[in-house]
C-alpha cells in the first residue's frame, strides 16, 4: 500500500508543480525572482515524476533532487538580492554558496556510490544522507533568514511561499534524519507522506505568487554578521564530517578512538584561536571592508556609545572614565586617556585601561591645546611620527606622546567652540591607518562627549554656586539679627550713661549683655555649614511666657505690650517661635513712632494659637505685601535687609503654621501668626 501511495502522491505533485509552472511561463520574462520560480517549480516536478516513475534511492532521482535544491536556493537568494547589489549581499551569497558546494556534494557522493558500489563502500551511502540531512537544515535556516529580512509590510505575500518550503524541506530532515539514525534506507511510509505533503505545497505556491505584489527585502548588518558566522560554522561541520569520514574508512579497529581525539583536539584549537582579541578584530577589519560598504554600523555603534555614557551601571566608573571607553570602544582601542584643560594647556586626567602614572609627562601642552581649540582636528599619531602629518600638527603633538608608540589617534572634545579636553586612544590590535570614516565618526563622538562634559562641569559649577547661595543666605539672615542686636547694644549703651547708679538697670543690663552673648554664639555657629538650626521637637508650650519674654529683651528701645491667656498654649519649638515673633516685633519697632507702642496679641480661635503683632506705624501697600514682603533681600526701609518678615514666615511654616498680614497705608500693620494648639487648653490637663 505505502508504494502505491508513494507512487500516485509524486506522481500528483509533479502534475501539480507542473501545471503552476505553465501558468507562470507568461509572467517569467526577464525578472530574476519570476524566472527562478518558474525554473524551480519545473525542476521539483521532473523530481517528483522521477521518483515517482523510478524511484526515491536511484541516482538520476537524488541528482534531480540536488538538482530541485538548487532552484529553490536560486529563487530565495534572487529575492534576497533584488535590487540590492549591495556589499552587504556578499555575506548572504557565501552562505548561500557553502550550501550549494554541499548540494553538488552530495549528487557527487550518489554518482560515486553508483559507480563504485554500495557494497564495496557502504560508507558512501552514510555520509550521503547525513549530507542530505544538513542540506535539510540549512535549507530551513535559509528559509527563516528569508523571511525575516523581507520588509514587515510585505510578509503577507511571502508568508504561504515560506510556509510551502518549510514543509518540503522539513518532511526532508525528517526523512532524512530517521534513515541515517535507522541506518536503513528511507522509510515508506515517510516517502509516502513526502508525496502527499509536496502535492499539497503545489497549491500553496499557486496562491503565493498570486497573492505576491513584489517581494523586497531589508538586509541588516546583524543579518549578514549571522549569517556569515552560520557559514563558517557550517563549513566547519563538512569539514569535521569530511574529516572523520576519511577516518572511518582507513582507520580500522582505532577509527572511533581517532575521531575522537581529531574533534576534540580540533575544536579546542578552533576554540583556542577564536579566543584570541587579535583574530576576532582581524576577522572585523577584513569582513567589514570586503564585505560592506561602510566600516561601522553607525546604528549599532551609537547605541552603544550612547548606553555607555548614558545608562552606568550601578558601582559604574566615573563619567570620565566611560566618556574615553565610549570613544575607544567605536574603534576597537584597548585603553584612552583622558587630557583635561590646565591652566591654559592640557594636563593629564583618569584614563581607562591605561595607567596615567607611568607618563613621561613634562609640562602642560599649551601648543597642543591651542591647536586643538583652533582647528578641532584629529591627529593621527603615526603621520606625525612618520612626518607626514602637516607643519602645524607636527608642532602641536608634545614629544611624550609621540614618544609612547601605542599612542594611536588624539580626539579633541570641542564644545560651542571651547576645549573641553581632548582622549588620547591606544592603537587598536590590528594596526591600520585612520580613514574617512574613522575621522567623522571620532569627530562626532568628540562633540558628544564634550557636551557631556561640559554639562559635567556646568552642574559642578552651579552645586557651588547654590552652597555660596545657601551660605550667602545665612549670613544675611544672620546679619539682621547682628542689626537688631547692636541696635539693642547700642541703646543699652545710651541708657547706661544715665542709669549707672540704678541697681536694678544695672542688674537688666547684665541680663541683656548675656543674653546677647549667647545669640550672637548662635549666630556663629549658624554659619558652620554643618549646622542645621537648634530645631526641636514640637511640643506643647506656654505661648504668653515666650512672648514677654521678646517683648522684655526690646522695652529698652520701644514699649510693648503683651496681652493675653497666660495658659493658652501652642505646639511649637521655642527657639524657632522666640526668633520668628522676634522678626515680627522688630519689623513693627522700626515702622512705629516712639511715642506708639507695640501689641503682642494671644488668643485661641477654631481650636488654633494665634498671635497678633499690631503696631500704628506706616502701614504698607496691597501691591508692596503681595510681591515683595516675603521676598528676601527686599525693604522698604533705609538700610533694611529684607529678611525679616521672610525668615519669620519659613520658620512659622516649619512648626506648621502660617504667616498672614494685614496693612493700610498710615494707620498701621496686622501680622498674625497662626499656630496648631494642643487638644488641652492648659499644661496641666496635657500632662
Amino acid at each position: 500500500m505505502p508504494v502505491t501511495i508513494i507512487l500516485w502522491s509524486h506522481a500528483l505533485a509533479a502534475l501539480l508543480f507542473a501545471g503552476v509552472a505553465l501558468t507562470r511561463l507568461r509572467d517569467a520574462g526577464t525578472a530574476l525572482p519570476r524566472l527562478t520560480f518558474m525554473i524551480a517549480l519545473g525542476v521539483t516536478a521532473l523530481w517528483a515524476l522521477a521518483v515517482a516513475g523510478i524511484g526515491a534511492t536511484d541516482m538520476v532521482t537524488q541528482i534531480a533532487e540536488a538538482a530541485r535544491n538548487l532552484s529553490w536556493f536560486s529563487f530565495m537568494f534572487a529575492l534576497v538580492r533584488r535590487d540590492r547589489d549591495t556589499p552587504e549581499t556578499r555575506a548572504i551569497a557565501l552562505l548561500y554558496g557553502v550550501v550549494g558546494v554541499i548540494v553538488v556534494a552530495s549528487a557527487a557522493l550518489a554518482i560515486a556510490d553508483q559507480a563504485i558500489g554500495h557494497e564495496t563502500l557502504p560508507a558512501l551511502g552514510t555520509v550521503g544522507v547525513l549530507l542530505r540531512t544538513m542540506i535539510a537544515i540549512s535549507a530551513l535556516v535559509l528559509v527563516n533568514h528569508l523571511y525575516s529580512t523581507v520588509a514587515p509590510p510585505a510578509r503577507g505575500g511571502i508568508r504561504l511561499a515560506v510556509i510551502a518550503l518549510a514543509a518540503m524541506w522539513g518532511i526532508d530532515l525528517l526523512l532524512y534524519a530517521s534513515a541515517y539514525l535507522s541506518g536503513t534506507s528511507s522509510p515508506p511510509v515517510l516517502l509516502a507522506t513526502r508525496g502527499m505533503v509536496m502535492a499539497l505545497a503545489a497549491p500553496v505556491f499557486a496562491i503565493a505568487v498570486q497573492r505576491n505584489g513584489d517581494w523586497t527585502l531589508q538586509l541588516s548588518r546583524t543579518v549578514a554578521w549571522q549569517t556569515l558566522s552560520f557559514a563558517a560554522t557550517l563549513l566547519y561541520a563538512v569539514a569535521m564530517l569530511a574529516a572523520t569520514s576519511a577516518i572511518a574508512a582507513f582507520g580500522g579497529d582505532n577509527a572511533r578512538v581517532l575521531q575522537t581525539a581529531f574533534v576534540f583536539g580540533s575544536t579546542a584549537a578552533v576554540l583556542t584561536i577564536l579566543s584570541s582579541p587579535w583574530l576576532r578584530a582581524w576577522t572585523k577589519v577584513k569582513l567589514a571592508k570586503h564585505f560592506f560598504s561602510h566600516r561601522y554600523d553607525y546604528r549599532a555603534e551609537w547605541i552603544r556609545f550612547t548606553d555607555t555614557l548614558g545608562k552606568p551601571d550601578e558601582g559604574a566608573a566615573p563619567l570620565d572614565e566611560r566618556i574615553v571607553k565610549a570613544v575607544a570602544d567605536l574603534t576597537d582601542s584597548p585603553s584612552g586617556l583622558l587630557l583635561v584643560p590646565d591652566g591654559t594647556g592640557l594636563g593629564i586626567g583618569p584614563g581607562w585601561n591605561w595607567a596615567p602614572d607611568g607618563l613621561p609627562h613634562t609640562g602642560n601642552d599649551e601648543a597642543l591645546a591651542t591647536y586643538l581649540g583652533a582647528s578641532g582636528r584629529i591627529i593621527e599619531l603615526d603621520a606625525v611620527r612618520s612626518e607626514s602629518a602637516t607643519p602645524e600638527e607636527i608642532a602641536a603633538a608634545p614629544l611624550w606622546m609621540v614618544n609612547e608608540s601605542h599612542a594611536w589617534a588624539l580626539v579633541p572634545l570641542v564644545h560651542l567652540d571651547r576645549l573641553q579636553g581632548a582622549i588620547l586612544l591606544a592603537r587598536p590590535p590590528v594596526d591600520r591607518a585612520l580613514d574617512w570614516e574613522d575621522f567623522d565618526l571620532l569627530r562626532i563622538a568628540g562633540r558628544q562627549v564634550a557636551s557631556y562634559l561640559a554639562e559635567a562641569r556646568a552642574q559642578e559649577a552651579l552645586s557651588d554656586a547654590q552652597r555660596f547661595d545657601e551660605f550667602n543666605r545665612r549670613f544675611a539672615f544672620i546679619m539682621h539679627d547682628i542689626k537688631n542686636l547692636v541696635s539693642q547694644l547700642t541703646l543699652v549703651a545710651r541708657n547706661a550713661e544715665r542709669h549707672a547708679d540704678n541697681p536694678d538697670f544695672r542688674a537688666d543690663m547684665v541680663a541683656t549683655l548675656q543674653d546677647s552673648a549667647g545669640r550672637m554664639n548662635d549666630l556663629l555657629a549658624r554659619l558652620s555649614q554643618h549646622h542645621s538650626g537648634r530645631a526641636e521637637e514640637l511640643r506643647p508650650v506656654e505661648v504668653l511666657p515666650l512672648a514677654e519674654g521678646v517683648a522684655a529683651r526690646r522695652r529698652a528701645q520701644h514699649p510693648i505690650a503683651v496681652i493675653g491667656d497666660r495658659r493658652a498654649l501652642a505646639l511649637v519649638d521655642p527657639a524657632r517661635f522666640e526668633q520668628a515673633l522676634g522678626h515680627l516685633v522688630q519689623n513693627a519697632i522700626e515702622a512705629s513712632d516712639p511715642a506708639e507702642p507695640v501689641t503682642i496679641a494671644i488668643m485661641t480661635e477654631g481650636g488654633q494659637m494665634v498671635v497678633d503683632v499690631i503696631d500704628q506705624g506706616c502701614g504698607m501697600t496691597p501691591a508692596f505685601i503681595r510681591e515683595k514682603l516675603f521676598r528676601p533681600f527686599t525693604s522698604s526701609k533705609p538700610g533694611g535687609f529684607g529678611v525679616g518678615a521672610f525668615e519669620a514666615q519659613q520658620l512659622v511654616q516649619a512648626m506648621g503654621g502660617s504667616v498672614s498680614v494685614a496693612s493700610r497705608e498710615g494707620e498701621g500693620t496686622r501680622f498674625r501668626v497662626t499656630l496648631a494648639a494642643p487638644r488641652s487648653t492648659s499644661l496641666e490637663e496635657a500632662a
